[in-house]
């Protein structure tokens, strides 16, 4: 599809891969609305790219309903999803005091990460079921974020890492049922890329972090996340894959 003109909304687009994504894709040209639960950044962020932001958890189903009609409103039906809103608070499953985690703590994780982006993905997909066609054949794009996690998550992620891996399986099945649609699904699992948190850290470790990258030798940077949404929304071909954007690592079990 070509992305100018055309509405896009992109979860946990405050900062981050999000926020790399919302500002290339305004960059080409489409109406952006950032949905996110910090509301000073996103704010800040909308107004830098000329896009508009709203307020969201994306895991309350009333509120993913009135958020899609507010982003409908202000830029029209919106064709574009990018789901990069997500959690990723480390945890072993028996803790030094000999205790299992907590199942909330368990639940928290998978439910932001896996329950919210279905929740956003089923949604946005229900109101371009029978909507025009932008171009000859398709009517949407989804573009969902794993994590290399999902393959070989590490010692403390066992949370983070079944939520990721439940994206990576629903990718095909879901592709395969939005085909009649002409909607396109597709997954990216980025390894280890700069974010604010990383961000926090010292110098000294984030160069740690990326020398375990083989090539580039360096932290991914978010704007090479939003390079691949790019393409993705452009080559009508990509549907139903999960990409590795890693620079070939695969990560060691801590």
């Amino acid at each position: 599809m070509d992305i100018q003109g055309l509405a896009a909304i992109v979860t946990g687009g405050a900062s981050g891969l999000g926020g790399a994504t919302a500002a290339r894709l305004a960059k080409a040209g489409a109406k952006v609305t950032i949905l996110d639960l910090n509301p000073q950044m996103g704010e800040a962020h909308a107004k830098a790219i000329g896009g508009h932001f709203i307020r969201l958890d994306v895991t309350d189903e009333a509120a993913v309903e009135a958020a899609l009609d507010e982003a409908e409103r202000v830029n029209g039906k919106a064709r574009i999803l990018v789901n990069c809103a997500g959690i990723g608070t480390p945890a072993k499953v028996i803790g030094r005091d000999g205790k299992a985690i907590p199942l909330g703590d368990f639940t928290k994780t998978v439910t932001v990460n896996l329950m919210g982006s279905f929740n956003m993905l089923s949604k946005f997909a229900a109101r371009l079921q029978d909507a025009e066609t932008v171009g000859p054949e398709e009517r949407g794009v989804i573009v969902n974020t794993a994590s290399v996690a999902a393959y070989d998550g590490q010692i403390g992620q066992a949370a983070y890492a079944a939520s990721k891996g439940g994206i990576v399986g629903m990718t095909l099945p879901i592709a395969r049922e939005f085909a009649r649609y002409g909607l396109r699904v597709m997954t990216i699992a980025p390894g280890i890329f700069w974010t604010p948190l990383l961000g926090t850290l010292s110098q000294e470790v984030q160069d740690s972090l990326g020398r375990q990258v083989p090539f580039p030798n360096r932290l991914g940077q978010p704007d090479e996340y939003a390079a691949l949404v790019e393409h993705i929304v452009v080559n009508p071909m990509l549907n139903g894959e999960v990409i590795r954007l890693d620079g070939a690592i695969r990560m060691a079990p801590k």
